[in-house]
């Protein structure tokens, strides 16, 4: 499989609370619990998403959470307790399409913002939207934030979790550009964008230079 594209290769060593039950409400497959072990990986071709999935459930244990096949990209979450099982799972990938984790794409931000005290109308327009999180508070401050690809925002979103007293609204990790909405605190909003910000930085130092 040369011809594929690695965009996202996006590890998380202990998944959060949060964004683990997150990712359970959507998840086509098995369920992931807090504390399992993650890798979100992003292809071109999407249909290449199969192979890749098929070998790595039948080289390790882990359990496929979610695969999505769009017109030009395809994803793919597995996970399992043991970290060393992903791991192993990430590299049989990695050695299938012929390529290294430095391979993948960096992460761009193509927005991050805080808006404090959100206003009532608002918060309640976004409650009302394709939500699976956390009901967004009148009065709270909003951080968001806007990746490209899109896989990479799961990991910013698990960063986020760890460092701050944070509400996680609403992961949208599908598409062109991942989407990231958590409420807290303007201090907690504002440590949890740090730490989102510092994963970022982590995945680019190991990702293909821009040209």
């Amino acid at each position: 499989m040369n011809n594929v594209n690695l965009r996202v290769y996006s590890f998380i060593d202990s998944l959060q609370p949060q964004l683990a039950s997150y990712l359970a409400t959507s998840s086509q497959g098995f369920l992931p619990i807090p504390g399992d072990a993650c890798l979100w990986v992003e292809v071109a071709p999407g249909m290449a998403v199969h192979r890749l999935s098929d070998i790595a459930l039948k080289a390790t244990s882990v359990r496929l959470g979610e695969q999505v096949v769009e017109r030009a990209f395809g994803s793919m979450e597995i996970h399992y307790r043991n970290q060393s099982e992903v791991l192993a799972a990430g590299e049989k990938i990695l050695q299938e399409i012929n390529h290294q984790v430095e391979d993948r794409l960096p992460c761009r931000i193509a927005w991050k913002e805080i808006i404090r005290a959100i206003a009532p109308d608002h918060a309640t327009l976004i409650n009302r939207q394709l939500r699976k999180g956390s009901m967004l508070l009148p009065g709270k401050s909003m951080f968001i934030l806007e990746t490209e690809p899109a896989g990479y925002i799961v990991q910013a979103a698990n960063e986020a979790e760890k460092a701050a007293h944070v509400t996680l609204i609403d992961v949208r990790a599908f598409g062109t550009f991942g989407r990231l909405t958590m409420m807290g605190s303007e201090a907690e909003t504002e440590q949890a964008m740090y730490a989102a910000e510092a994963a970022i930085r982590d995945i680019n130092a190991r990702a293909r230079a821009e040209t």
